[in-house]
């Protein structure tokens, strides 16, 4: 088997202090499956002719192997997490301990070849265009009453105005959504993004 070790992984695991030894496992297990190994977003990614299919990441709670374009497997196993509501590609595997993934080892690596075979296969997330995020009652008024405004927002990219709207969004109370969107309302005039 193909097993190119990146001398960055290397060094990414001889700093972790936490799930030393899942990551270890983990990292025998795609590297067995014939992917070249990389450091992207600061973790160990694994890549097949540069496209991305699956990177070892941990939390607090847990570390997981994270799917690129999870949500079009088909998970027979019903082990892939949706990390977020708003995470639209991506799925992760769960680990908890050292022992779940000696156990899971060879569903493991069915999910990493059936990872590997959606990416040969060009097969493309259908992402949630910006007309299927709500837009709050609260923002919508003042895109009304503000025509600058609505021509600022619309011109911003795609990311941005999803960005904004979740933000405006989030809040339950009115009154919360409200005031978000009066401290926005420069920035996006601006031609900015939420965190720009």
């Amino acid at each position: 088997m193909n097993r190119r070790m990146n001398p960055k992984v290397d060094a990414y695991l001889g700093k972790v202090k936490e799930w030393k030894e899942e990551f270890v496992k983990l990292r025998e297990i795609v590297l067995d499956c014939g992917l070249t190994e990389e450091i992207k977003w600061m973790h160990p990614c694994y890549t097949l002719e540069n496209k991305n299919i699956v990177l070892i990441h941990g939390f607090k709670e847990y570390c997981a192997l994270l799917f690129h374009k999870g949500a079009l497997m088909k998970d027979p196993h019903g082990i892939l997490i949706q990390q977020t509501e708003n995470v639209q590609a991506a799925r992760q595997i769960r680990f908890t301990h050292a022992q779940q993934i000696v156990e899971m080892e060879s569903i493991l690596r069915d999910y990493i070849y059936e990872a590997i075979e959606v990416e040969k296969a060009g097969l493309e997330v259908a992402y949630k265009k910006n007309t299927d995020y709500t837009i709050p009652e609260e923002f919508q008024n003042k895109l009304d009453d503000m025509p600058d405004l609505k021509t600022a927002f619309e011109a911003l990219t795609p990311g941005r105005q999803r960005a904004y709207l979740l933000f405006f969004s989030q809040p339950k109370q009115s009154k919360t959504r409200e005031s978000r969107v009066e401290k926005c309302m420069e920035q996006i005039l601006a031609g900015k993004g939420l965190n720009d």
